[in-house]
């Protein structure tokens, strides 16, 4: 009996330590958060009719959290007020991050999170030094999101009002597509999406800034706010802004490239046959740019627009949004880097440049293995999609890549097929969303520690190309 308790010591020894890993923290937070929120969505004055099983009410928790927007039921049919607010705050939750919490909770007990989680917070947040004053940093992010997330909602408000709705209702769902278009997570109380509001300049034009603010990332954010504190609102201009770090400029450039680029492809294109003025094209176009990437919000029937359309909005959701944001995908960071380092291979540099600027081999390593992982993970979920879900009439495999690439990339576009998903095809998808959310790498890391092995074997000739 003391030999039994004893090795029970020893083992919970060995496990809190591992626990407390910022990568187990994620992984164990985003699960627990999602099971929590399905049992939720389960209750009776969640759902309207009853009918929402526990597959389905899983899956509906975790593109919440994992604010991705793909839905296998209508959320305003399917879910009553209480069970909408409760996917509200799966995606808050969600959007901020499972650390983001862990870390306020920690605050709010006065106690100290291990430097470890710290730096995963930094990594994700700040890309700076551990030297800065974490606390202050920390509750101005949640002071930025509570202040553009209110902004929004309030300019929302007046957008559905005009539209001659309940004010109550039409507070809810201000309320509601603020918080889900800054978290990027496409989720809407109205069984059309937004292509009911598309004819409102207020209501697309907040929706898109929410969403690119939100896909921005909270350093980037920071960084343009000490941009227009210090030369609007102060008239000043410090020596630390007068230049956007080199992270900041790779992601504002790399965003505006596939925002107006994307608006022009998509455009050169085409859409639907809805889309018939020149005006609704353009509008349209631009939306869906912006939304493609991580939103998921649509303005159009994803399911009509033509082949080539579809395939670029793909390549739009496999790229994503930028690192420490609520969005999914490569990332925009990971792009650049990719390109710089295939321009130095072809013009036969040694050395990897951005904005004149040397990328750290560590980077680069954990760019080429992110881009390797998440390709392999694709290429594996069309696979399985094709066993499950490929005898489906009417299905063909542009649907089956479509659908993978957006549950990955956490968009939450589909032309149609998640409502026809099989339940192995959901627990794949919802497999896929998590991934997404979390990001291959992280799995990786934490599946397969670095191990610092000193031997060096024989080098290898293979032809290749």
């Amino acid at each position: 009996m003391v030999a039994d308790r004893s090795m029970k010591m020893e083992w919970m020894r060995k496990l809190l330590p591992a626990a407390q890993m910022p990568q187990i923290l994620l992984l164990l937070g985003f699960a627990g958060v999602i099971f929590a929120g399905a049992l939720l969505l389960l209750i009776p004055a969640c759902q309207r009719d009853g009918r929402v099983g526990f597959v389905d009410a899983l899956f509906t928790a975790t593109s919440a959290v994992c604010v991705t927007g793909l839905i296998v039921v209508d959320t305003p049919t399917a879910y009553t007020v209480t069970g909408q607010t409760v996917i509200l705050a799966l995606i808050q939750v969600g959007g901020l991050g499972i650390m983001t919490f862990a870390a306020l909770a920690f605050l709010v007990l006065g106690r100290r999170l291990s430097l470890a989680s710290q730096a995963a917070l930094h990594d994700s947040f700040f890309q700076r030094d551990l030297g800065i004053q974490f606390k202050k940093r920390f509750f101005q992010i949640l002071a930025t999101t509570a202040v553009i997330e209110a902004l929004g909602a309030l300019l929302l408000f007046e957008a559905l009002l005009a539209r001659r709705q309940n004010p109550l209702e039409a507070l809810f769902a201000s309320i509601f597509h603020s918080v889900s278009a800054f978290c990027n997570a496409g989720f809407s109380t109205f069984s059309d999406n937004l292509i009911g509001l598309r004819d409102s300049p207020l209501a697309m034009g907040v929706v898109m800034a929410l969403i690119v603010l939100g896909g921005l990332g909270h350093s980037v954010n920071q960084e343009l706010w000490n941009r227009i504190r210090d030369r609007v609102l102060a008239g000043t201009q410090s020596a630390t802004s007068s230049r956007f770090s080199v992270h900041c400029r790779t992601v504002l450039t790399v965003t505006a490239i596939l925002i107006f680029g994307g608006a022009v492809a998509i455009l050169f294109m085409g859409q639907t046959p809805s889309e018939a003025s020149p005006g609704i094209k353009l509008s349209c176009a631009l939306f869906q740019s912006v939304t493609s990437r991580t939103a998921g919000f649509n303005t159009v029937d994803i399911g009509r627009l033509p082949m080539s359309t579809l395939m670029f909005i793909a390549l739009l959701m496999f790229i994503g949004g930028s690192p420490g944001s609520c969005a999914g995908g490569i990332k925009t960071t990971a792009a650049a880097i990719s390109l710089a380092e295939l321009r130095a291979r072809l013009l036969g540099e040694e050395e990897v440049r951005l904005f004149d600027r040397r990328i750290p081999k560590e980077t680069l390593w954990r760019t080429i293995s992110l881009i390797r992982l998440a390709l392999l993970w694709n290429l594996i979920g069309i696979l399985l999609l094709s066993i499950t879900e490929g005898g489906l009439p009417g299905v063909g495999l542009h649907d089956i890549v479509f659908e993978q690439i957006s549950a990955f990339g956490t968009v939450g576009l589909s032309t149609g097929l998640t409502f026809r998903l099989s339940t192995p095809g959901k627990l794949w998808i919802i497999a896929t969303m998590f991934i997404g959310r979390l990001g291959p790498l992280t799995i990786a890391v934490w599946m397969f520690p670095g191990k610092h092995v000193h031997v060096r074997y024989p080098e290898a000739r293979i032809m290749i190309g």
